[in-house]
């Protein structure tokens, strides 16, 4: 049997709720500070740390508050049991969405850090996302007395329903699942299919991988399928590349001083263009007589697969200059083309005297 209610009664709940509310203000004002200050930090947790404690500290001083204002007033035994059932149940609930936002933001940092690409890895990030959400919807049916056990069992019969009708979504999921494991690609990685498509690996979620190529286009390929296809990772098993650049000098260069020259050009743009491996060695080998010229190859080493390309434009325009100041030749192909006036004999010497040679020569 309850007492009655009294003002007394009134004013204390009312200085019960108010506390809580003045104390998850206070909280969440303390919160924003150290938000600004965890924006200094290099380590991305702390912003989702503190980001996460603005939703549930705040909440757990309202709830607090509530929970003491509903034990001084004089409630009967099952208003009572109902408020503190229906508290219970909003503290749960802000609880669950506080941890999932919490780890799925943690595991966000982690694939980020590892990869370097902003929203990289979402499907990680999805199924840590679900995973919590449905562990905190069993506790709050727990919580309401409800048995989970049947809905468990439930849930077990009815997904191999499920999984015969998403079939192809699943074994894009654990295609997903099972190339990030593998860490054959992962975001950040440059990718060329044997398909033709190439370019950045800029997300792998639950159904589908996302690739952006250099002229800025999205190319999206099913996990099945990027599962399924020959590959080329131009960042496995390291980033760094070798780009050979092939150059001819003529009959009449004098082989030591070429390779001499080449590979002074070579340490310039290694030490001077960005993107370049500076400690590089430079290499030049030869390797053809060609028909008009001496072919070889340049070995320039490159930080990252798009680094080629300007490594390549700056190391031409360098060496060319560099051949034009030391005198070497780079030839031009010689063609010579033979015309053969209407009605006269095939005879060799008749085809000599009447033929007029053309010859390309070299600049």
């Amino acid at each position: 049997m309850t007492r009655d209610l009294t003002l007394d009664d009134l004013v204390m709940a009312g200085v019960a709720l108010a506390a809580g509310l003045l104390l998850a203000f206070l909280l969440r004002m303390l919160l924003r500070w150290l938000g600004r200050h965890a924006t200094r930090t290099r380590w991305s947790g702390d912003d989702v740390i503190v980001d996460a404690l603005r939703t549930l500290v705040p909440w757990g001083a309202i709830v607090g508050g509530a929970a003491a204002a509903a034990a001084v007033l004089p409630l009967t035994r099952t208003v009572g049991h109902n408020v503190n059932q229906a508290l219970t149940v909003l503290l749960i609930f802000v609880v669950t969405i506080t941890s999932a936002r919490l780890i799925a933001g943690l595991v966000h940092s982690l694939t980020q850090s590892r990869s370097g690409v902003a929203g990289s890895a979402t499907i990680f990030v999805n199924i840590t996302r679900v995973v919590v959400l449905a562990i905190g919807f069993l506790v709050v049916l727990q919580t309401l007395g409800i048995p989970i056990a049947p809905l468990v069992t439930a849930l077990g019969v009815g997904g191999l329903a499920v999984a015969l009708a998403l079939q192809d979504t699943l074994a894009n999921l654990f295609a997903g699942i099972h190339i990030l494991a593998s860490k054959t690609v992962q975001p950040g990685d440059y990718i060329r299919l044997s398909s033709g498509e190439e370019g950045y690996v800029t997300d792998i979620n639950w159904r589908q991988t996302t690739i952006k190529e250099l002229s800025n286009n999205l190319v999206i390929i099913p996990n099945g399928q990027l599962a399924g296809t020959n590959m080329t990772n131009f960042n496995r098993p390291e980033e760094q590349l070798t780009l050979l650049v092939q150059v001819g000098v003529g009959y009449d260069s004098d082989l030591e001083h070429v390779e001499r020259v080449t590979e002074e050009v070579v340490a310039e743009v290694m030490a001077d263009i960005e993107g370049a491996v500076p400690d590089h060695e430079p290499a030049v080998r030869f390797h053809t007589f060609g028909d008009s010229r001496i072919g070889m190859t340049v070995i320039l080493g490159v930080g990252e697969f798009s680094d080629q390309y300007r490594i390549r434009h700056e190391f031409i325009k360098r060496l060319h200059k560099r051949y034009q100041t030391e005198g070497i030749r780079i030839p031009a192909p010689r063609r010579t083309v033979m015309f053969q006036p209407q009605g006269v004999a095939g005879i060799p010497h008749q085809r000599d005297a009447l033929s007029a040679e053309v010859t390309e020569v070299a600049p």
